[in-house]
């Protein structure tokens, strides 16, 4: 039933879907002229009806493509099989979604030819013009309208994923640079432990080989931490997924580590701000690298809940736990929430620690 709640689908046109289909049930009803035809009438809005749901607002749908041209014409027809004209907006929104699917340019050029076929019927039956150019004009009233919002949205998605590309450019620097410090520090020591070494390796040759051996357990636990570094940086690239689908692949990146990893959603998906989704995204990431890196734990379970007005990740693992009070990364992540107004809590569970992120949807 998700596609009777397709985010993609701009909320003021399923206002006006649903009022025009209204009106035009309502004066084929009402004039008994339309009775003849009110079989075909009946069909015509079977079809407008089976075929809204499915409507793609996204070109991503490839498989549902083939519905909007096919939606353009069933609700042209409206206007043959009985609607008094009162069909027209519903034509526009059909108009809308092929710019939202096709592009711009094939919604003008198929909004100019809807015009001139308004204008060569009439034009061939023998219609008196003025009214016709007097509808045709207000139909492109309102299409520029439509298409003006249609290019809005259009623009706003860009914009949108656009600021999202730049946000996780900049979290895989700001990651990138804590990588380094983490990394450098590990092999610092080591620098300094086999420069001990080899200058003990003759009058302290005891303290030169536990120089070496002390090197040799820095140089696990850095390539370790290199690891970690790099299986948490190479999901930030999404690959196109959101919201729950890209928590899901982290979650998966962790498959192969010692610790087994469940991730589940409850509630109604909504689609978030890109702030929100990556905040999510690194209290998630912090969560798994913590319960891997320190509380030996066997297990670590993803519960991302979606609740009115909120979305709820929660994070727990069965390990150890750990000592009151929070490290760097915690209390970084723990700001980046309060600054979307949400809360980040963090402690010892009845088995092993659990993260807790609430953040306004």
């Amino acid at each position: 039933m998700s596609w009777l709640r397709d985010p993609d689908r701009p909320l003021l046109f399923s206002m006006v879907f649903w009022l025009v289909l209204g009106a035009v049930v309502a004066v084929n009803l009402l004039d008994e002229s339309y009775a003849p035809t009110r079989y075909a009438f009946t069909v015509n809005l079977a079809l407008v009806l089976g075929l809204w749901p499915v409507l793609p607002w996204n070109p991503g749908h490839r498989g549902r493509r083939l519905a909007s041209p096919a939606f353009l014409v069933v609700t042209f027809a409206l206007g043959f099989t009985g609607s008094a004209g009162t069909h027209a907006p519903l034509t526009l929104l059909a108009i809308a979604n092929l710019a939202f699917v096709y592009g711009m340019r094939m919604a003008t050029v198929i909004l100019a030819g809807q015009a001139a076929l308004m204008i060569a019927l009439p034009w061939a039956v023998g219609r008196p013009m003025a009214g016709v150019l007097m509808e045709v004009g207000l139909l492109m009233v309102f299409a520029a309208f439509v298409l003006g919002m249609a290019s809005s949205v259009l623009k706003a998605r860009q914009l949108a994923e656009r600021v999202r590309e730049l946000t996780v450019a900049q979290e895989r620097g700001r990651m990138a640079a804590e990588m380094h410090d983490s990394i450098g520090h590990h092999l610092t020591v080591i620098k300094v432990g086999l420069e001990n070494a080899e200058r003990f390796r003759d009058r302290r040759p005891e303290a030169a080989w536990d120089e070496v051996r002390q090197a040799k357990e820095l140089t696990v636990a850095a390539l370790a931490d290199a690891r970690r570094w790099v299986r948490a940086l190479r999901p930030l690239a999404l690959d196109g997924h959101l919201g729950s689908a890209a928590l899901e692949r982290l979650a998966g990146s962790f498959t192969g580590t010692g610790v087994t990893v469940s991730f589940d959603v409850t509630g109604t998906e909504r689609l978030l701000k890109p702030d929100t989704e990556l905040v999510l995204y690194r209290v998630l990431q912090e969560g798994l690298t913590n319960a891997l890196r320190h509380a030996e734990a066997e297990s670590v379970r993803g519960s991302l809940a979606f609740e009115k007005g909120r979305v709820v990740l929660v994070v727990a693992d069965d390990g150890k736990g750990r000592d009151q009070g929070r490290g760097f990364g915690l209390s970084s992540l723990a700001e980046r929430v309060q600054a979307l107004g949400g809360t980040l809590s963090s402690g010892n569970a009845a088995r092993g620690f659990e993260l807790r992120a609430e953040l306004p949807a």
